[in-house]
């Protein structure tokens, strides 16, 4: 699916009646800048998730989407693209309330199969991703650390943050992760050069923690700006699905990964990993 990568900044108002579950006509510009196939996401997921607490998330995806922060507005675009994805390839699909107990953002059924999804950007710099010391090579800091390994050690770290708040679903559950820019230094900094990144690295360090994270069914992790390394061997983890993607192709993730837990209470049934695999 295309993604927006918003050129200049905006701001937009959706309007819903208190206690009506049509929406009112059309979207209130207040400037101009809203890419047209952002405004059609949210509109069919208006039209499909028909209750009120998926029609209040919506909303506030509006003002995230709008805001001046980069990972807010990331997280944001994450969550729509995500969503109205899984509903293209046949899920239905509803939005979970926010609350103060942290909770998944999503939850989606294939007929009567439940499970959930959380959502989840990295765009943060180097200094607010915080990697826990256990998570580094021994005897070795982040200063001097090869840029991909860097990169891996962070998408544990956010993978152990995000499990946290997912321990007491019985179904099967999704930790959906949208890296834009592998370098992590947001958008103002200047790009760096290429970061080359080992797949084969990324799903055998994340396999290895998930076997120690039963409460997780299964982890997807899109990289879009990243040089996949060629690779050494032909041989590949059997619980791993991959697609790289031209990077001509810049409306897409360069790389999707889907990565499932052989190791999970609750393991992603056979119409569930088709649907993820689809997703790719």
């Amino acid at each position: 699916m295309a993604r927006f990568r918003p050129r200049k900044t905006f701001r937009l108002v959706s309007h819903l009646r208190e206690g009506h579950r049509e929406p009112l006509p059309g979207w209130k510009r207040e400037e101009q800048g809203l890419a047209h196939d952002v405004e059609e996401r949210w509109n069919t997921l208006h039209r499909h998730c028909a209750d009120q607490s998926s029609h209040l998330r919506l909303a506030r995806l509006v003002r995230r989407i709008t805001n001046g922060d980069y990972g807010v507005r990331e997280s944001a675009l994450a969550e729509l693209e995500l969503a109205t994805q899984l509903i293209r390839i046949g899920a239905k699909v509803t939005f979970l309330p926010e609350s103060q107990a942290r909770t998944a953002d999503l939850e989606c059924r294939f007929g009567r199969e439940r499970f959930f999804v959380e959502v989840t950007a990295m765009v943060g710099s180097s200094g607010r991703q915080r990697i826990p010391r256990r998570l580094l090579p021994d005897d070795e800091g982040s200063e001097g650390m090869d840029p991909g390994a860097m990169l891996i050690h962070r998408v544990l770290a956010r993978i152990q943050q995000k499990t946290k708040q997912l321990t007491d679903y019985a179904d099967a559950v999704v930790l959906s992760i949208s890296i834009p820019r592998a370098d992590l230094r947001g958008e103002r900094t200047v790009r760096s050069e290429v970061l080359w990144l080992d797949l084969k690295a990324v799903a055998g360090s994340v396999t290895l923690l998930l076997t120690k994270l039963r409460m997780l069914s299964a982890v997807m992790i899109s990289l879009w700006d990243v040089e996949p390394m060629p690779a050494q061997a032909g041989t590949r983890l059997a619980n791993v699905e991959l697609v790289e993607r031209s990077k001509q192709q810049r409306g897409f993730p360069r790389v999707r990964i889907l990565i499932k837990n052989p190791a999970a209470t609750a393991p992603l049934t056979e119409r569930q990993q088709e649907g993820f695999c689809q997703l790719l």
